[in-house]
């Protein structure tokens, strides 16, 4: 059987007039992933870039997610944040719950969950705010999946409840020999470079692995491959990754549709 993955992206992460990155960034990113990850309001995102985003997605043949995070809208949901548990969950089912009517409003359809930024990570080795958050998920559709970085809280937590989990991998964001994400603003947190991009996601869904910021070979095991909306070049990396990973044989298609 021929190697396969997901490719998603973050997307609708503008609020009213303002967008992230340079105008059409989503609209061409949609022509080449095949998950997006959908802002729900509390970092980025308006009902009416909800509902845009679930429309071009659903047509193209995109599966919809909902990309929740902490009520952040100054900091863009990357600020950590000590949110109690229960308000926590509830965050989670109302941002879920308000993608879930604006997509069925297009004809489209949530698939499944994915943390955004602070949020991300802080479920990665937080127990309570990874079971807060499979909480909210459980409490609103238990159907749904939920991705995440490998070995994380949030993943084991999610597994237990009876939930669908989708590990996945970063090809523009630079790792750690421990296998996390270096922090943005060090070096070698972006990948900006194409080709470098198109070459780390061969390696992570034939091999396995991809090359740390100081050279250590560090294992990944990924269902899913994501790029940012707002990571420089989006588009061009992208398209770089798509087309190498095709070139590689790797069937690409929707981890959770």
């Amino acid at each position: 059987m021929a190697a396969h993955t997901d490719l998603n992206c973050d997307l609708g992460e503008g609020y009213g007039p303002w967008t992230l990155g340079e105008p059409g960034t989503d609209d061409a990113l949609l022509d080449v992933v095949t998950s997006a990850n959908v802002a729900c309001g509390f970092h980025a995102g308006d009902p009416a870039i909800m509902a845009a985003r679930c429309a071009t997605a659903v047509a193209r043949g995109v599966a919809v997610g909902a990309h929740v995070g902490y009520r952040d809208l100054v900091g863009f949901g990357r600020r950590a944040l000590d949110v109690p548990a229960d308000v926590l969950t509830a965050e989670v089912a109302y941002q879920v719950g308000a993608l879930q009517a604006v997509a069925r409003g297009v004809g489209a359809r949530v698939g499944y969950v994915k943390p955004h930024g602070a949020l991300y990570h802080r479920v990665v080795g937080d127990d309570e705010q990874a079971r807060a958050v499979v909480a909210g998920i459980v409490g609103t559709d238990p159907g749904l999946a939920v991705v995440g970085m490998p070995g994380s809280a949030v993943l084991r937590h999610a597994s237990a409840a009876g939930l669908r989990t989708v590990p996945e991998a970063f090809v523009d964001r630079g790792y750690r020999a421990d296998g996390t994400l270096a922090p943005r603003g060090t070096a070698g947190a972006l990948v900006t470079d194409p080709e470098e991009a198109a070459a780390r996601a061969v390696r992570l869904v034939l091999e396995g692995v991809v090359r740390s910021v100081d050279g250590t070979e560090v294992p990944v095991a990924a269902d899913s491959l994501c790029v940012h909306s707002d990571t420089p070049g989006a588009v061009p990396v992208a398209r770089a990754v798509r087309a190498a990973l095709e070139r590689a044989g790797v069937v690409l298609r929707p981890a959770a549709p």
